[in-house]
This record gives structure tokens, C-alpha cells and sequence, in this order.
């Protein structure tokens, strides 16, 4: 029997990022069943098709995502990530995405 998933890599790593926001390459990797430098080009391909900033900070990246770019398939025409995310939706995770653009991390509560 064939082995195959409903999401894509690519969708994958997305929602992994959207978990949290500082994860590794090599935790997506594990997280997805792929290769660091798989997680690594699908970061990338993320990041030129302007779904994902990544911005360095101290000896680990940060992503933030572009909630409102639309997705690619012409059968979600219409659609937008945050759509996406908001369907799949883990209810485990309370973290939910800012009303702007973009998903940032919470801050702790003072």
C-alpha cells in the first residue's frame, strides 16, 4: 500500500512554524518526517514566495508569517493561509494569530 498524507510538506512546515514561531529546521525536520536541509529548502520556498520573513535573532531564527497571501492552488482560489490555518486549527493550541498579517509570538504576561 502506498503511503501518502493529506498536506504537503510545504503545508507541513508551515503549520510547524505557525506552532512556533522559533522553531528549527532540524525540529521541523523531525516534527514532518524529512531531512533538516528538506525543511531547510522548504523554508526557503516559503520565504521567496513571500509566506514566510525569517529574522535572526541571537543564534536562532524567528519566522513570522503572511496570514493574508493567498494560496496557490487554483481550487482554493480565494482562499488565504490564515484560512488554512484557522481550519486546521490544533484546539490543543491557544496561541492564536494576531489580527494583522502576520503571526507573531505572544509575549509573556507581565
Amino acid at each position: 500500500m502506498r503511503r501518502w498524507t493529506f498536506l504537503s510538506n510545504h503545508a507541513q512546515v508551515l503549520l510547524c512554524i505557525a506552532r512556533d514561531p522559533s522553531v528549527t529546521a532540524r525540529e521541523i525536520g523531525r516534527q514532518v518526517g524529512i531531512t533538516e536541509r528538506a525543511a531547510q529548502n522548504i523554508i526557503r520556498d516559503l520565504e521567496a514566495a513571500g509566506y514566510v520573513t525569517k529574522q535572526r535573532q541571537g543564534r536562532r531564527n524567528r519566522y513570522a508569517l503572511h496570514l493574508d497571501r493567498p494560496m496557490r492552488h487554483p481550487a482554493q482560489r480565494g482562499l488565504t493561509v490564515r484560512d488554512l490555518l484557522e481550519m486546521l486549527q490544533d484546539p490543543r493550541v491557544t496561541a492564536a494569530p494576531s489580527p494583522d498579517e502576520t503571526v507573531r509570538p505572544e509575549r509573556p504576561e507581565a
